[in-house]
């Protein structure tokens, strides 16, 4: 039996993402693709008319960096260069300069860990022929971008926090050092007694295992160094609790890429690189199928689980037996002993489920919201409840009794607050803000029960943030379509050729 009382699918009080308004990639553009047939062009040739277009200097404004994958080598050139990588990092300069010869984790403007991350995408049979990255400026509004953005292979939207506290930690504030994503599921897998072999991470060596509970904090899209900082200023005072007990890394985890939502989710939650667990993008094409597969999108977020690759284990599912696990407003679920999203499942089923998004909180009345934010903004309000009742559950599940071995809390709000204004503005400020609060209403339940000394956190993210240039504006469809390169483009950047 589970040691808390599980909710009904039915409960007014349970989150129910099913109707979640996060943003949704818009559909594919498939350009001049409709006349082609394979008699045509090879895909060499193809890819050749392509990079003349995209490696044009007057789109270097757009295009930071094109990607592909040539007889076991990464290719990676801009404008000014052209590198091949093998997967441990040998590189062959072809032409100018290497473009991504900057790896330094600690610096913005750099591509740390280059060569295994894109080796670990193209991995995957469904791939892009080309992975065309945006610069860290460009605005792509009118194609489903934002003014806060992420999904580049640059480290300033790739470097998400790392911060461990409670017992076992052996270091005291913000240190030298990094992580990726993938070491998040190897570190959960360890301080819960569970195995990692085969996964592509590492245990983070600060922290030992022994402690009773492990709970691992996402919050979605908050930039390591602003957390940090605030953290140290005094705006998050909640965060600097957990960091008076532990460490945070100062070059944080670097997420794989491309550096987008369920992709990370799933490599911090599996400990695996997207090229194994199979969730590539929010949106690609199965070449097998024929099929456009959305997979950051409000109609599939509760079945993210059924797209793991066969033999892809979750930290939840790599647990000794009889731990106990619970999984909040987090589509990995599998294995998990309480999950919301199971119960999304549940009610996805159940006769007269009735709608979902109508069983949140109203986010006027949530004490630990921006109400400015709220009221201004309707994705801050959807994320305000959405959280609310992500508190609510987390609560429920350590009010009484004996807690999950493993609690995995996603928060959402962080990333909606970014988006809408960008890293340092104040409504992702206020975002962070909110999430600390509501951190702190969990902390002094650990405290009133005395269990702070029994608890593991490790708090991280699933990428960076990176700020657009409203005046950074341009497409390279239009410019690949005038050049008569039949291509579809999915998740404005994986394009996929004839």
């Amino acid at each position: 039996m589970r040691p808390w009382p599980r909710r009904s699918a039915r409960d007014p009080a349970l989150i129910m993402w099913i109707s979640y308004a996060a943003p949704v990639p818009l559909p594919s553009r498939d350009l001049a693709a409709t006349a082609v047939v394979r008699s045509g062009p090879t895909t060499s040739a193809l890819r050749d008319r392509a990079l003349d277009v995209l490696l044009d200097p007057a789109l270097a404004h757009v295009v930071d960096l094109v990607c592909w994958l040539e007889k076991g080598l990464v290719h990676v050139a801009d404008s000014e260069g052209h590198v091949a990588l093998t997967a441990d990092g040998a590189t062959t300069l072809l032409a100018g300069r290497d473009p991504v010869a900057h790896q330094d984790p600690y610096a913005d403007d750099s591509y740390p860990f280059a060569a295994v991350r894109l080796h670990s995408l193209f991995a995957d049979p469904r791939a892009p022929d080309l992975a065309v990255v945006h610069t860290g400026t460009h605005d792509w509004a009118d194609r489903g971008g934002h003014r806060g953005e992420h999904g580049s292979l640059n480290a300033l939207q790739s470097r998400a926090p790392l911060l461990l506290s409670g017992p076992g930690v052996t270091a005291r504030g913000v240190v030298d050092g990094v992580a990726r994503t993938v070491d998040v599921g190897a570190t959960l897998a360890r301080l819960t007694g569970g195995s990692y072999d085969g996964m592509d991470g590492t245990p983070v060596d600060l922290v030992e295992p022994g402690a009773k509970h492990v709970v691992g904090l996402l919050w979605d899209g908050a930039p390591s160094t602003t957390l940090l900082q605030l953290a140290q200023d005094g705006a998050l005072p909640n965060v600097a609790r957990l960091l008076a007990r532990g460490c945070a890394l100062r070059g944080g985890a670097i997420a794989e890429f491309p550096s987008v939502t369920l992709v990370n989710h799933t490599c911090a939650l599996t400990g695996v690189g997207p090229g194994r667990h199979g969730i590539v993008n929010n949106a690609y094409f199965d070449r097998r199928t024929g099929e456009q597969v959305v997979t950051n999108s409000s109609a599939s977020w509760h079945r993210a689980s059924e797209w793991l690759r066969e033999g892809v284990r979750t930290v939840f599912e790599r647990l000794p037996e009889g731990a106990v696990s619970a999984c909040v407003n987090e589509p990995i679920d599998r294995g998990a002993d309480y999950s919301t999203f199971g119960l999304v499942r549940d009610a996805a089923t159940a006769d007269g489920a009735g709608s979902m998004g109508d069983w949140l909180p109203p986010a006027q009345d949530d004490p630990h919201a921006t109400r400015e934010h709220v009221g201004a903004d309707g994705n801050y309000a959807w994320g305000t409840s959405v959280d609310a009742i992500g508190l609510t559950q987390v609560l429920d599940l350590w009010r009484a009794g004996e807690p999950p071995r493993l609690t995995w809390w996603n928060t959402t709000l962080t990333d909606g607050g970014h988006h809408a204004g960008g890293p340092g503005s104040p409504i992702a400020l206020a975002s962070l803000v909110d999430a600390d609060r509501r951190l702190g209403v969990w902390l002094d339940l650990l405290d009133e029960r005395g269990l702070r000394d029994d608890v593991v956190v490790l708090l991280t993210a699933d990428h960076g943030m990176e700020g657009s240039d409203p005046t950074c504006l341009g497409d390279w469809d239009e410019a690949l379509a005038a050049a008569g390169v039949p291509f579809r483009d999915e998740a404005h950047g994986f394009l996929y050729l004839g």
